[in-house]
């Protein structure tokens, strides 16, 4: 009897440490195969926090391309203001020139009146030089008729130039020069013919028609606008040192014409991309 326990009580014993075994080894494989240990977890917030970072220098790098974008877009946004400023002071110089110009026809129209034709006949013992003032007389008409022709055709050519037109705009100012050296509007040619190169990005030939006119019409009222183009030609050549130096001889000679103001504006904008 005494025996029969011993044998089942060491049994059980074996059988409860067998079992003891059994368990350590289910709780060993378990903790080696357990999804995450401490250590893949510390690498793995590791890992989101690199991500983290490499997302905040992605958006910081992003908003810095922004205000670049931003500040590219304020430089054309100015450039455009500048340009629509420039359009707007051209048509009213263009206008107050139209007006101008046809004050003075006014006048010489008034101060050359044409003869009458009811104007009696010479007597009959009327000398030779008498007989021939009707001749005479008919002169100043015929002068007024050309200059009516070349303002016809002035006109024509800048309505070309109003209605953006420019290739038909500067051969007539070209044809205008050629047929009319000796008019009063030819200084005016002149410059509507640079600015009629200058808006087709001819650059070179509008800075020989603006030199033109400053060589042979130093007084003239375009003086200062066609120095001002001058400049702006020269700077869109790239001759950076003669642009600045034309555009501040337009400050230096004319201080008191919206030119000045313009080339002021312009030289302004040139020191300020130099310093960036």
């Amino acid at each position: 009897m005494v025996f029969r326990l011993a044998y089942r009580f060491m049994a059980n014993l074996s059988m409860a440490g067998a079992l003891a075994s059994a368990m350590l080894f289910v709780a060993s494989v378990h903790a080696q195969s357990s999804p995450m240990s401490l250590a893949d977890r510390v690498a793995r917030l590791e890992q989101l926090q690199q991500n983290q970072d490499q997302n905040k220098v992605n958006q910081l790098n992003q908003l810095q391309q922004m205000q670049s974008t931003m500040q590219q877009m304020q430089g054309q946004i100015e450039e455009l203001q500048h340009q629509v400023q420039q359009l707007r002071e051209q048509n009213k110089a263009q206008y107050t020139d139209l007006d101008a110009r046809i004050g003075r026809l006014e006048k010489l129209g008034s101060a050359n009146p044409a003869p009458s034709a009811s104007a009696p006949a010479p007597a009959s013992g009327a000398s030779a030089p008498a007989a021939a003032a009707p001749a005479a007389a008919s002169a100043p008409a015929e002068s007024a008729a050309e200059k009516a022709a070349a303002l016809t055709a002035y006109n024509v050519a800048f309505k070309s130039l109003r209605a953006g037109d420019y290739v038909s705009s500067s051969r007539g100012f070209r044809e205008f020069i050629q047929k009319y050296p000796n008019d009063a509007l030819t200084p005016n040619a002149f410059y509507w013919l640079g600015e009629s190169y200058y808006a087709t990005t001819n650059y070179q030939v509008a800075v020989e028609a603006f030199k033109r006119l400053l060589s042979q019409y130093p007084q003239s009222d375009k003086a200062a606008d066609a120095t001002l183009k001058l400049g702006y030609s020269q700077l869109e050549m790239k001759q950076t040192d003669e642009g600045i130096a034309t555009l501040k001889s337009v400050v230096s000679k004319y201080p008191n014409s919206n030119a000045a103001k313009l080339a002021q504006e312009r030289l302004r904008r040139l020191s300020q991309q130099t310093a960036r």
